[in-house]
């Protein structure tokens, strides 16, 4: 990452309990964490870095195996994004650069996967109330659909026949009705609640 001329690391921290300090003292752009780390997971960083931090960064999980259920977790806490730690350096540079421009990184496969593994298939109750409450319009129900499936912007907007910016008018309306923080939690309600479904 160093090598990159856009992108400075700012700070290493050498378990999770010291990332939110970390994080307070250094102000990065995005976190890229370990999911299993010493002392404080990253599902309990995510957690506390969203709830503690003012403005917090974007957050990366970084796994060893893609269908792990601490990703799940991590993904349903609020991370961003995950990354395998096998991802070439090119894969890594191109995943932070996408987590800093307010991209969600997420394979699909391995979302549904995770989903239907550690999800409930669909039962989960409180994820279909709060679908029910957003009230999508059909537009906003295929913009998220496709979000599930890992289409960026300019997919979905070349898939639906609109302008980039009328898909990114619809993405801000589907999180401002379900009170997600980015994508990737819009993406975990819509397979939570059984409206997209694994596999």
């Amino acid at each position: 990452l160093e090598a990159q001329p856009d992108i400075e690391v700012v700070g290493e921290a050498a378990d999770g309990a010291a990332v939110v300090p970390l994080v307070r003292q250094v102000r990065p752009d995005v976190v890229a964490m370990d999911v299993r780390m010493p002392l404080l997971d990253g599902i309990e960083a995510t957690r506390a870095l969203l709830r503690t931090v003012a403005d917090p960064p974007k957050i990366l999980v970084v796994t060893t195996f893609e269908n792990d259920e601490y990703v799940y977790e991590a993904l349903r806490a609020g991370a961003d994004g995950f990354l395998l730690k096998r991802a070439r350096p090119a894969e890594i540079v191109h995943a932070v650069r996408l987590i800093a421009e307010g991209e969600s990184l997420l394979f699909p496969a391995s979302v549904r996967q995770l989903a239907a593994e550690y999800g409930d298939g669909g039962g989960n109750r409180a994820a279909r109330a709060e679908l029910a409450r957003a009230r999508l319009t059909e537009r906003e129900g295929e913009v998220l659909r496709l979000m599930a499936r890992g289409l960026s912007n300019a997919e979905i907007a070349a898939r639906l026949v609109v302008g980039t910016e009328t898909v990114k008018s619809h993405v801000s309306a589907v999180l401002a009705k379900l009170g997600a923080r980015d994508r990737t939690q819009a993406v975990i309600t819509a397979y939570e609640s059984g409206f997209v479904a694994p596999g």
